[in-house]
């Protein structure tokens, strides 16, 4: 295993530790382990979206789970484990996503912006069944053009504003400003 993942692995696991201190805190824990994710797989990865989505839940339903043993802070904790899990064994599978030598973990292989942080543009900007929508529309059997034009009267109904945000979104994104600069 290459020392720099071996590092990063490292890390990671010392966020899991820190999910077991007595002294945790979990906006503090969220924030550092948000900032490893995204040195790692990028700002645009889905791991980091899903430790934003942790959060404390006051309400009387949410202080038990089903068997009523959990507070709310185990299910936080447990969400955060298992992200960071997943992220590490993605590391030992995997490797890094992309390549490596590039500041950010933004750029692949090929020297442009990953997929993965375009599809969160629009995961931004619409509801799931309103991707779903896009989604159904591009496997269809239509030919390009046709599915082109599905696609615009698509994102018309979404509304007046929404291929502009998307489309401005992917524009002010720190590499394609720099490539268009």
């Amino acid at each position: 295993m290459e020392a720099l993942i071996k590092k990063e692995i490292d890390l990671l696991r010392q966020q899991i530790s820190k999910l077991n201190a007595a002294d945790f805190e979990l906006e503090a824990w969220k924030t550092y382990t948000i900032i490893l994710l995204e040195r790692i797989f990028g700002s645009g990865s889905q791991k980091i979206k899903q430790i934003q989505n942790i959060n404390y839940d006051y309400s009387s339903w949410s202080l038990r789970d089903a068997s009523g043993t959990s507070s709310n802070i185990d299910i936080c904790k447990k969400l955060g484990l298992e992200i960071l899990t997943a992220s590490i064994q993605e590391l030992e599978n995997f490797g890094f996503p992309g390549n490596r030598n590039t500041s950010e973990k933004e750029v692949g292989r090929s020297g442009s912006i990953e997929i993965e942080k375009i599809i969160g543009y629009f995961e931004d900007e619409l509801k799931i069944s309103q991707l779903n929508e896009l989604k159904s529309i591009l496997k269809s059997a239509d030919n390009a053009e046709d599915k082109k034009s599905r696609l615009i009267g698509k994102l018309k109904e979404f509304g007046v504003n929404t291929a502009p945000e998307i489309l401005s979104s992917i524009l002010i994104d720190e590499l394609i400003a720099k490539a268009l600069s």
